[in-house]
């Protein structure tokens, strides 16, 4: 006998004690037959494998022991017991066992074949699965052979892949059943997004003769239904022929009936769906959770949480989907008590839970707390759940990233067992909404590093963390990138393009990018609106918006945030004041503190105090940090010292630490020359332990970013920018300009003011890039305070005497300066 091989080793073992496990009548057989008996050996085994199907938890143990028992006695099995083997060790996910039995067979047929092929399939190894039917060869390929590649292609949702390859077999002369036209049918949703699509597979089911299979006729309606999501075509015709086929069929199951309602409900016709569910004999589980999740999906939290109650009031079986989608509705309508409601509803009345049904229950109670503002709890439903899955743990960390505690946030990332591209996603762009730009972009390169390929939304958060970092060259790489791989359509990244440029001082690169975007939605408006308002094109901003509203887009509670800064930036008091008051008599929106603060910051701004007070003694709410901010601004503007000084008091009730409170304190009263006063308020801040937060500017040449503090001396080219700044001083002097001495903040001489003055951070920032950009290139500089009044004066006759565009966003917006002028007009 031939030596076993390190398989039948394996499997061998215990192979002493087969007798006795056996039955008496394999156990006793002896194996010294004459030709008669032949026959009953291989039957005998066939026999005994038959006991292992269907599969039940047992049979692959008991398959085992058989074929150890096979080995042990010598018997040689051949084709029918071998795919029985094969078949049995595949469906008990037994891949290795499988394979190694395979590999043994010296000419494999097309039935082991295709045993393989599907289990490989099943358990998502495609490039294994293709493989296998590379290698089969063409005399023994069959039908179903080629429907189970084309079920591996659909698995790994390579629609294009199965498509080609229906192609091939009829090609071949291969003749499509049932189940090749359902599985190419599948594969088609995947891809379709032309209408002849469909209408081409369709004349092929039709000339086939199984045009009235039910199965073949849902998977051509959900073709249908899933092409009419697409952009590209007319989501109406196509509905209306799934309609038609839906209608013709003599014979309807539960899933036609699912099929068509989803197809309504996915393409935003919830009127019509809910005409057909109320046609239905008996209306299904599944049709029930179509309509609610279908009225969730678009917001109509009252209809899905009435359907749900006749759900319930019919006596209808309530199933996960049923709960995981009214927890949604009263997350997305922040009803809470409701929710909780639901869910001891579902404790009291549901038996036996599942772990899937509690999986999937508190991975939407997770997200109901967060959204009600109840992080503590969603965190403890996180800990006390028996087991959790990969939802789970991007719910927690979407909680943690939506409520701004990224370092709880990343400590989940870190132990999360697994990460998929949504976990990295939310992560990346939870740090760019934070402030953590330069992490974001790590986070995006790590992520690619470890050969996840980036999706829109990727792409859309670390562009996001270039718009915090105004990281303008490595924001334009990802545009480029994004090009390449065919996400230039996408919303998200457009959106986040659209804002990347605006912050990095390209308003006219970001509005070019908004006029040929394919699709744009509020928030696109929203940007460009801020983006506009931002550089002060505040009348082209309130141009903007009236198109908006000419296009049937109904502004937002951040539109009305972003037209009322618009109407601040550029002093269109009367305009941010009718935008205000048509918040809620025309669209029914509340102004919250946020609007206030914008309108009083309008109003103050324009010198306009007493309506300003006015406005504030109006409020439905006591006025918080916000408006005494925009009060004590507009007040240091206009030096209204004592109305500052109220506001100033108010600040320090309410947020002693903070900086910016005494900073605008004391440059209010340098402006007016009370230097005693300035003194007592720098005294305050040493006293409380505060620290001014150090005024820096920066400019990014060459792909790296250069960074100047107010008298530097640390930068390795600072003496050649201190000599160039001279250099354009006499220049600049000639032309007319005067340094402003009253925006020098200590008490010293004139002439010292002068040289404090020209040593400010983003003086030294212009001069750098004007140095080292080439001759013509716009210098870009930002400032994380506001600019300084004689700096704003001084960019205004720089620009002039080099002939160039220079840009600086500081603390507020953006200021452009070319030939002389600045784009704020001076209003500021």
């Amino acid at each position: 006998m031939e030596k076993i091989s390190a398989f039948g080793e394996h499997l061998k073992i215990g192979g002493a004690e087969v007798g006795r496990k056996m039955s008496a009548g394999m156990s006793s057989m002896s194996f010294t037959m004459n030709p008669c008996d032949i026959r009953a050996v291989p039957n005998f085994y066939a026999a005994q494998l038959q006991l292992c199907c269907p599969h039940t938890p047992t049979s692959y143990p008991q398959a085992r022991r058989v074929h150890a028992h096979m080995i042990t006695s010598g018997f040689k099995p051949r084709g029918h017991i071998l795919n029985r083997l094969i078949d049995i060790y595949c469906k008990s996910s037994n891949l290795v066992y499988a394979h190694h039995l395979f590999d043994r067979i010296p000419e494999p047929d097309v039935v082991a074949r295709t045993t393989m092929l599907a289990a490989y399939s099943n358990s998502s190894k495609p490039n294994m699965a293709l493989e296998i039917f590379n290698t089969t060869p063409f005399s023994i390929r069959d039908t179903v052979l080629y429907n189970a590649m084309i079920t591996a292609h659909c698995h790994n949702d390579d629609g294009h892949a199965a498509v080609k390859l229906f192609r091939e077999m009829r090609r071949d002369d291969f003749t499509p059943d049932n189940f090749t036209f359902t599985s190419v049918l599948s594969a088609l949703a995947l891809i379709a997004d032309r209408e002849t699509h469909c209408q081409q597979l369709h004349c092929a089911i039709v000339k086939s003769g199984t045009g009235l299979v039910t199965s073949v006729v849902n998977a051509l309606i959900s073709a249908y239904v899933k092409c009419g999501s697409s952009p590209l075509v007319c989501s109406s015709s196509l509905m209306g022929a799934a309609r038609k086929l839906f209608d013709e069929m003599p014979v309807r199951d539960e899933l036609t009936w699912t099929t068509i309602i989803t197809g309504y409900v996915r393409n935003g016709d919830l009127d019509t769906a809910r005409r057909v569910f109320e046609g239905m004999d008996e209306k299904l589980v599944v049709a029930w959770n179509a309509m609610i999740s279908g009225y969730v999906h678009d917001g109509y939290v009252s209809e899905a949480l009435e359907m749900f109650r006749m759900m319930n009031l019919s006596g209808v079986k309530l199933d996960e989907f049923t709960y995981t989608s009214v927890l949604s509705a009263c997350a997305s309508a922040r009803l809470f008590l409701l929710g909780k409601q639901v869910h001891a509803y579902m404790l009291r009345t549901e038996e036996n839970l599942s772990r899937d049904f509690l999986l999937s229950v508190n991975n939407a109670l997770i997200s109901l707390y967060w959204k009600c503002g109840k992080i503590d709890e969603a965190h403890m439903i996180f800990s006390n759940m028996p087991v959790r899955d990969l939802v789970s743990w991007n719910a927690i960390l979407s909680t943690y990233v939506n409520v701004g505690r990224i370092n709880e946030a990343l400590s989940f990332f870190n132990e999360m067992p697994e990460r998929n591209l949504l976990t990295w996603t939310v992560m990346i762009a939870g740090m760019a909404q934070n402030g953590f730009g330069e992490e974001g972009l790590k986070l995006f390169n790590q992520m690619k590093s470890k050969g996840l390929k980036p999706c829109d939304y990727a792409f859309a958060g670390a562009i996001s963390s270039c718009a915090v970092l105004a990281a303008l060259e490595h924001g334009r790489q990802l545009h480029a990138q994004l090009v390449q791989l065919g996400f230039d359509s996408s919303l998200s990244a457009g959106n986040a393009l659209t804002t990347m440029y605006a912050r990095c001082g390209v308003v006219e690169a970001a509005h070019c990018l908004f006029l040929t975007m394919p699709f744009v939605d509020s928030v696109s408006w929203n940007a460009m609106i801020a983006a506009l308002g931002q550089h002060g094109h505040g009348a082209q901003a309130l141009k903007l918006f009236e198109q908006m509203l000419e296009e049937d887009i109904l502004p937002d509670r951040i539109t009305f945030l972003t037209i009322l800064s618009a109407c601040s930036h550029a002093g269109l008091v009367n305009q941010g004041c009718s935008y205000f008051d048509a918040m809620y008599g025309s669209y029914g929106i509340r102004p919250d503190e946020d609007h206030y603060a914008r309108l009083i910051d309008l109003l103050c701004r324009a010198g306009k105090f007493s309506e300003a007070q006015d406005a504030i003694q109006r409020m439905p709410f006591e006025p918080g940090v916000p408006i005494w901010e925009a009060l004590l601004g507009g007040c240091r503007i206009h030096g209204n010292v004592d109305l500052g000084v109220e506001a100033a008091d108010r600040l320090f009730e309410l947020r002693p630490q903070h900086d910016g409170t005494y900073i605008l304190l004391s440059n209010m009263f340098a402006n007016v020359g009370r230097w005693d006063d300035v003194a007592k308020v720098r005294k305050l801040m040493r006293d409380r332990g505060v620290k001014k937060e150090p005024g820096c500017s920066w400019v990014e040449v060459e792909n790296k970013v250069n960074v100047f503090l107010v008298d530097d001396t640390s930068h390795p080219e600072i003496q050649a920018v201190y000599n160039y700044l001279e250099e354009l001083g006499l220049k600049m002097r000639k032309l007319g300009y005067v340094p402003d001495t009253k925006y020098a903040l200590h008490d010293v001489e004139s002439d010292q003011k002068e040289i404090g003055l020209s040593t400010h951070s983003e003086k030294l920032a212009v001069a750098f890039g004007l140095l080292k950009l080439p001759h013509g290139a716009t210098v870009r500089v930002f400032k994380n305070l506001r600019i300084c009044g004689d700096c704003h004066n001084a960019f205004k006759y720089m620009s002039k005497v080099v002939e160039r565009d220079i840009v600086v966003r500081d603390g507020k917006r953006f200021h452009h300066f070319r030939n002389g002028e600045c784009s704020c007009g001076n209003y500021w």
